[in-house]
């Protein structure tokens, strides 16, 4: 039946009376909450055109009112996307992929796989969006509706790994080679080869040969300006965004046309179809094809950053299912265009050799200009400058959403959207990390487990969140509320699991080279270890948090609903006495608002609350 409209805060009484005792046991309130167990549905409704959804009464409150606004349209979803997915990927990491695979034929079937992959992916989130259609952040509400027991693990697990590994230093300071006419050997690119990409890009645009140190200022300097503009206007932020994502689609597009006029025999390129003879002569090892496909994977991510502004989306879910899945394919096109055009240009042997500068090879054979690969390079870095643009606008709403769950502390200074209307919350800590990562790890093997730190406990919560739609669809099968407006195939959501399970296995594959043989002088599979240690280490804070502390201390951990300005809004976790319980659950719903309908407040005594909590 369609959904009827209705006001955030009558609760859609009308709605919910179609829910009975059953014996399930599920149960309806007449209030608009439905009991099922110990799980507690709410019905609410944003302002973004989107249908009344019901969630778990633990998760973050909707806000009715997107303190962002709603200046996210066809556009921005689309280099959103885009601006996340094409950074420096696609011109540093197809030789990878070659050697990888170890054939042309086989490396070009890799990008289109990396299409079907993110396509997979792609369907999950638009049925989790489709249910929660009022919630930003993605991953973050995710998660929390489809694993809302035990209450806040899941949260609280997933907070920490996005705040304290939020640094974006990748694209600011990483490990590609720069575009340059020479390429170092194969011993220093091991050794001393970790460049900041966007500051090595700007100083290969002058021709100066930067100190280390040089690196590290251009690159706080890049970083500090992305922030900065993003700070200071939300609507700015969108229109940087969609400007770079332009550039970075016509630098395709050029690429793409230079390579068609290579294979027409229009440039000095004696024999341009010598690579796509017998394309598939090369063979692969078991390591090489599982490094291949993690690079693809590396490429292809960023096809979800527009879900982590649903709630700034008119018409979320249909715009969402139209013009993420153009990006995504639009992006998947040029990727194999691009790669036709390095294979058009470029001996296989000398691109197997090049590790990572396919690009400056496929400029230099084609148009042989030195201008041109400085041309080149200031494209990358505007590339890269883009992609730290797109990065902070979707992290920036995933840590907010983690604060509004109220499991960070002082949620207020994460959920405010004062002075400028933007999360400055959220930017600054983003900021933090991403400086100290730049400064404090010197080059080498520390830089590079901490940003491959980054990687595995991703991979786990990717897993998890494909699992969780099916828990999420069996809940509300259960609860018998409606399907969303876009429901993956079930043969697809299951083929996505495998592919994340893979990931997650995949990392444990020893090297051709033995265990030493990773991107670090010690073990290859450390980072991954440490990640699951990460995450045993939350779920026992989580216990400790939740359970033991209240049980010895003689309180136990209420949730309150905080109204903010703009239409902000967020959970505060309090302590209550056991003595008190009583009285505080007569006097709260359970999404946290009092019975008369009033809420906490953006005041002094609720900044106290705040503190204690």
């Amino acid at each position: 039946m369609p959904f009827p409209r209705f006001r955030a805060s009558k609760r859609n009484r009308d709605y919910a009376t179609h829910i009975h005792t059953t014996s399930t046991g599920v149960v309806s309130s007449g209030e608009g909450d439905i009991r099922d167990g110990d799980l507690a549905y709410v019905v609410e409704q944003g302002g973004n055109d989107s249908q009344p959804s019901y969630q778990e009464a633990a998760g973050a409150p909707v806000e009715t009112k997107s303190p962002f606004g709603y200046s996210v349209g066809a556009v921005t979803i689309i280099f959103l996307n885009l601006s996340k997915m094409v950074g420096t990927g696609v011109y540093s990491t197809p030789s990878s992929i070659l050697a990888g695979t170890g054939s042309v034929g086989l490396s070009m079937i890799y990008w289109f796989l990396g299409w079907i992959l993110s396509l997979s992916s792609l369907a999950v989130y638009l049925e989790y969006a489709a249910y929660f259609p009022n919630r930003s952040g993605s991953e973050v509400a995710y998660l929390e509706q489809g694993f809302p027991r035990p209450k806040y693990l899941i949260p609280i697990t997933f907070a920490v790994q996005t705040v304290v590994l939020s640094f974006s230093s990748g694209n600011s300071i990483g490990k590609f080679s720069l575009v340059s006419d020479s390429k170092p050997n194969r011993s220093e690119r091991n050794t001393d080869d970790l460049w900041p990409v966007l500051s090595s890009y700007l100083f290969a645009c002058s021709g100066h040969k930067p100190t280390p140190w040089q690196l590290k200022g251009v690159a706080i300097a890049g970083y500090t300006v992305a922030c900065l503009l993003l700070v200071f206007h939300t609507r700015l932020g969108y229109r940087i965004s969609n400007g770079i994502g332009v550039v970075k689609l016509l630098t395709l597009v050029f690429i793409a046309i230079t390579g068609f006029v290579v294979l027409g025999g229009n440039t000095k390129v004696s024999d341009p179809q010598i690579n796509f003879r017998d394309s598939f002569a090369g063979k692969t090892t078991a390591y090489g094809a599982c490094n291949a496909m993690y690079k693809i994977v590396f490429s292809y991510a960023g096809y979800e950053n527009a879900f982590n502004v649903v709630n700034e989306v008119k018409n979320p879910v249909k715009k969402m299912k139209i013009n993420a899945f153009i990006a995504l394919t639009v992006v998947a096109v040029f990727y194999i265009f691009a790669n036709v055009a390095y294979f058009s240009a470029v001996p296989k042997a000398e691109l197997l050799k090049a590790k990572e500068i396919s690009a400056s090879l496929f400029f230099k054979h084609a148009l042989g200009d030195g201008r041109a690969i400085k041309g080149l390079n200031f494209l990358i870095a505007l590339s890269s400058f883009g992609n730290l643009v797109a990065v902070l606008i979707g992290r920036s709403r995933q840590i907010r959403e983690c604060a509004r769950q109220g499991v960070l502390p002082y949620p207020r200074f994460w959920t405010t959207t004062k002075p400028f209307g933007t999360p400055i919350g959220p930017y600054f800590i983003q900021w933090i990390w991403t400086v100290i990562m730049i400064l404090a790890p010197p080059a080498g093997d520390a830089f590079n487990f901490i940003v491959d730190l980054q990687v595995y406990p991703h991979n786990v919560f990717q897993l998890i969140l494909g699992a969780g739609l099916f828990l999420v669809r069996w809940r509300r099968s259960r609860l018998n509320l409606p399907r969303g407006e876009f429901r993956a195939w079930t043969l697809v959501v299951a083929f996505n699991i495998l592919v994340n399970l893979y990931l997650i296995v995949m990392p444990w594959y020893p090297p051709a080279s033995g265990r030493y043989g990773g991107d670090v002088s010690f073990w290859y599979g450390t980072y991954v270890v440490t990640g699951i240690g990460v995450l045993i280490l939350c779920a026992i804070y989580y216990f400790g948090w939740m359970y033991a502390l209240p049980h010895f201390r003689g309180y136990a951990l209420r949730q309150e609903v905080a109204v903010l300005e703009n239409g902000a809004q967020t959970h505060i976790l309090i302590k209550v006495p056991n003595s008190e319980i009583a009285e505080w659950d007569a006097h709260h719903d359970a999404l946290g608002r009092s019975v008369n309908g009033d809420s906490a407040s953006d005041t002094k005594e609720n900044v106290v609350v705040e503190e204690k909590a």
